[in-house]
């Protein structure tokens, strides 16, 4: 399947210019949090690491009050354009459905489930795979916040995380729409993902200085 531009993304992101706040995400994933997962079994010499392995589902449940989470799909929780969880991060994503119950749990893609996936055909693929619904939505992150809402309704939009690696997209999207906003700094691979979405990614830079 092939992306088209993301023309939502590239318009979004001059808005940051005026308003820098909309590209800091709530939750930063490296492991130093409550919100974080720690296991006896985790090597602790080890880098933290810096996907969803490392979020503590239930004390986001617990502590951040949060009822349903959304996740970006590519470089988050797959590799670019694959139908399957990132092995990796099977046990993750298991304890996410369990914690949240699935129907609470939400793919928002740029990829699977908008006009680019013909017929939806990718998104029933993902849907079967991850055993989660995919939102069908016509506008690309970080636009269409409105279908994630009616999609949660009537769960009021602060009692929503949003999880993702682009500051861009995903992070901005969150932030937009009022979410918990969590950024996972590490993505799976930069292999076969489309060349404007690689670019974006170096925002993220920015987003670290303005955060230091």
């Amino acid at each position: 399947m092939v992306q088209s531009l993301n023309l939502s993304g590239i318009v979004n992101a001059f808005r940051v210019l005026w308003n820098p706040s909309l590209a800091m995400p709530h939750v930063i994933v490296e492991g130093k949090s409550l919100l974080y997962r720690k296991k006896v079994s985790d090597n602790l010499s080890a880098s933290p690491k810096k996907d969803i392995r490392q979020i503590n589902f239930a004390n986001l449940k617990r502590l951040g009050q949060i009822k349903a989470i959304g996740f970006d799909k590519d470089n988050c929780l797959t590799a670019p354009y694959v139908s399957t969880i990132h092995p990796p991060f099977q046990e993750a994503w298991e304890e996410c459905k369990s914690t949240f119950s699935k129907e609470n749990v939400v793919i928002v893609s740029n990829s699977a489930g908008t006009a680019d996936d013909k017929d939806g055909r990718e998104a029933a693929k993902l849907e079967e795979s991850l055993d989660v619904t995919v939102l069908r939505h016509q506008e690309k992150k970080p636009s269409g916040g409105k279908a994630l809402a009616d999609h949660m309704a009537p769960l009021p939009a602060h009692q929503i995380a949003f999880v993702g690696d682009r500051i861009l997209t995903d992070v901005l999207f969150g932030n937009l729409n009022g979410n918990l906003t969590i950024w996972t700094r590490q993505v799976v691979t930069e292999q076969g993902d489309n060349k404007p979405a690689m670019m974006v990614k170096l925002y993220r830079l920015m987003s670290l200085y303005m955060g230091n």
